[in-house]
């Protein structure tokens, strides 16, 4: 049968070396064409030797394609397969980008039997099916390149003769996520991805379903999206890779495939730069570690303390810190009561509008409601903005149609299981729409994602007013907005962070995660997307967002009441046996089974036993918050979680100006194309 395709690069160059001698003879050495073909919504890595499918100049070109049949005059070939594709007119050692109409040629290739003994070696794989990529190690004859496939089977070793290993990777990275392993610099993990909105990503994924025990949907999802173009997503036809399935059967297949398409969790690193941007790559990794930094395997951590609780904060205690002209008195006292013992239910409407910066601490009484008059204006005219949008302008608005679409989609099903927001007709659903409808308003670059109005039901279930909800959410969203941002950059940070501490705090969970292939750590995603509010009971929920909102004792608490958790399940996860289906089955089964208050007193023990250690590492102090970062912060800030820094090291000197910040080191992302004859 005859199919479409496009051709998206082309090498050649690029040599089989059939003999295990150190030195090849020239018989062993089997020159070849490497090509990336987008075909029947799926990408095709192919290659083929010379004398099969020739360089460009011996591929068959033809202007006309028939319907029934391809045309040439003067070329006969009787057992062909004829396949029609789209070629790239361009040079072979280039690096092709997607062509404009005016640049496709049709093109002809020869699909035949194999015309001699090297024509067996020719080899076709989905870019679906592939596993793992390993490069050469730098400095090594010519550059290589060793396929591995998801059957745990080895494709041969494509040798570049003609450099183009960096261009090569860089057009797979267009379709896949090649992530560095943190064991071998030079193993890229292959996972798929696309490019579709960040909300329709959850939507698939179903994390925020009413059934919160599952992550993963046990039911066979809507339409999956099928790539057009090699970069945009349609929903009528399947992906190249397969479709997630129910959870049960292969609970660590469908997450992990299913958090690469919601997380893009390196999408921010590897995303496509528009045509002649020079995207900031760092070079490529050598042996030689690098200068004023030092591995460090083990930290010896002292003995861990004893941890209680105290009481909640009572109306009573915090009456007593209201001094003249209603200013709260001794206010870091005040708040480390709160983060010690929380608040009770009855003091939360108001002391919540403090601990998410909606009044000020220092402020009076009349300042206040000077404030809240000032903000309950501001909230009205900009609820005005989407309300006065007619039904034909919002036909023309299909931003604003969008995310209405998504808020009545994601309202009609939060908390619905809580009084305060059960029945069909009740007045908390509708404030909970008017209020994320006004925050679109409010922050437009942003806008409405799922997860959201999860993180502002508990909110207004508190304040109980419209206008205070709102700030109070806003307040929220100040600490949380990255999380939603499409990037992605900061959950990639806080997951490379918690990894971090995981690693100091029990290196042999980590080496056992590492081992069942979790060590990602991807399970721990929607807990720190939405700050645990679908792990713990409503109740909890309260009193552990007012302990984190504290800022005590540091800035990242919430990536410590993950480590908690984790230590609270490690023998559990470790001396069973558990692999990595039931790593993941047995983290989601967690829903609504954890205490908050032994979770808290867990995490302020894990606390106090890394701050207590004479020498812990300098990049795990910036995550605890007890040392100022080095670097200023940027959208991309570095959180490596290996190597660890040495305890202090000496201040490094500033960067140029004109030098942008270095990705996440964790993940090494394919550097810029050098010279051709770096890699000869």
């Amino acid at each position: 049968a005859r199919a479409s395709g496009l051709v998206v690069f082309e090498k050649g160059g690029v040599y089989l070396h059939t003999s295990a001698k150190k030195h090849q003879d020239p018989d062993s050495l089997i020159a070849g064409v490497i090509r990336v073909v987008e075909k029947d919504s799926d990408v095709l890595l192919h290659w083929v030797p010379v004398e099969e499918a020739g360089d460009s100049t011996q591929i068959l070109f033809s202007k006309k394609v028939e319907e029934h049949g391809l045309h040439s005059e003067g070329h006969r070939a009787p057992r062909e397969i004829l396949e029609q594709v789209s070629c790239v007119s361009k040079d072979m050692g280039g690096d092709p980008g997607l062509p404009s109409s005016s640049q496709r040629l049709s093109v002809l290739f020869l699909g035949v039997e194999p015309s001699s003994p090297r024509g067996s070696w020719a080899f076709s794989v989905s870019l679906g099916e592939l596993k793992s990529i390993r490069r050469s190690k730098p400095g090594l004859s010519w550059a290589y390149l060793v396929l591995v496939t998801q059957a745990g089977g080895s494709l041969p070793a494509l040798h570049f003769h003609r450099g183009g290993t960096r261009a090569l990777l860089r057009v797979l990275s267009r379709y896949l996520l090649l992530a560095s392993s943190p064991q071998d610099s030079r193993l890229y993990l292959v996972f798929p991805h696309d490019s579709s909105a960040l909300s329709s990503s959850f939507h698939h994924l179903q994390l925020f379903d009413q059934d919160s025990s599952n992550v993963v949907s046990v039911s066979v999802p809507e339409p999956c999206l099928a790539p057009v173009g090699g970069m945009g997503w349609s929903c009528d036809s399947p992906p190249p890779w397969p479709c997630p399935q129910r959870f049960l059967q292969d609970p660590y297949s469908t997450t992990f495939s299913s958090f690469s398409r919601v997380t893009n969790f390196f999408r921010g690193a590897l995303q496509p730069h528009p045509e002649g941007a020079s995207p900031d790559l760092p070079p490529p990794p050598d042996d030689e570690p690098e200068p004023g930094f030092e591995v460090i395997s083990c930290v010896e951590l002292g003995p861990r303390p004893a941890v209680e609780r105290a009481p909640p904060v009572t109306e009573e205690e915090w009456t007593h810190h209201v001094g003249p002209e209603g200013r709260l008195q001794e206010v870091p006292v005040l708040k480390a009561r709160i983060f010690s013992g929380g608040l009770s239910p009855g003091l939360r409407r108001d002391a919540w509008k403090f601990l998410l910066g909606y009044l000020s601490w220092e402020g009076s009484a009349e300042e206040h409601k000077a404030h809240v008059r000032k903000k309950t204006d501001e909230y009205f005219r900009m609820k005005l903005q989407w309300k006065s949008v007619s039904p034909e302008q919002e036909r023309r608005n299909s931003l604003l149609h969008g995310y209405r679409s998504l808020i009545e989609r994601d309202v009609s099903r939060t908390d619905r299981t809580n009084k305060f927001y059960e029945g069909p007709e009740n007045p908390g659903l509708g404030l909970l729409n008017d209020i994320l409808l006004t925050y679109c308003m409010y922050h437009f670059d942003l806008g409405y994602v799922q997860g959201m109005s999860d993180l502002l039901s508990p909110i207004l279930y508190v304040i109980q007013n419209e206008v205070d909800a709102f700030w109070c959410f806003c307040g929220f969203m100040e600490l949380v907005h990255g999380n939603f941002e499409e990037s992605q950059e900061t959950m990639k940070r806080q997951l490379g962070q918690l990894l971090l501490l995981l690693r100091v705090l029990d290196p042999p969970l980590c080496d056992f995660l590492d081992s069942q292939d979790s060590g990602s750590l991807c399970f721990c995603f929607r807990w720190l997307l939405i700050w645990f509010k679908r792990e713990f009971p409503f109740p909890d929920v309260l009193r552990l967002w007012e302990v984190l909102w504290t800022g005590l004792p540091g800035p990242n608490l919430h990536l410590l009441v993950a480590c908690a958790i984790l230590d609270m399940e490690r023998d559990t996860l470790m001396l069973s046996g558990f692999g990595s289906n039931e790593i993941l089955k047995h983290i989601n089964e967690l829903t609504m089974k954890l205490s908050v208050e032994d979770v808290l007193t867990r995490a302020e023990a894990l606390y106090r036993q890394l701050t207590t250690c004479p020498e812990l590492p300098h990049n795990v102090q910036e995550v605890l918050g007890l040392v100022p970062p080095t670097e200023p912060r940027s959208p991309s800030p570095p959180a490596s979680p290996l190597p660890l820094s040495p305890t202090r090291a000496p201040p490094a000197p500033p960067p140029p100006e004109d030098t942008a910040p270095q990705p996440d080191s964790s993940l090494e992302i394919l550097p810029e194309e050098e010279e051709e004859s770096a890699e000869s």
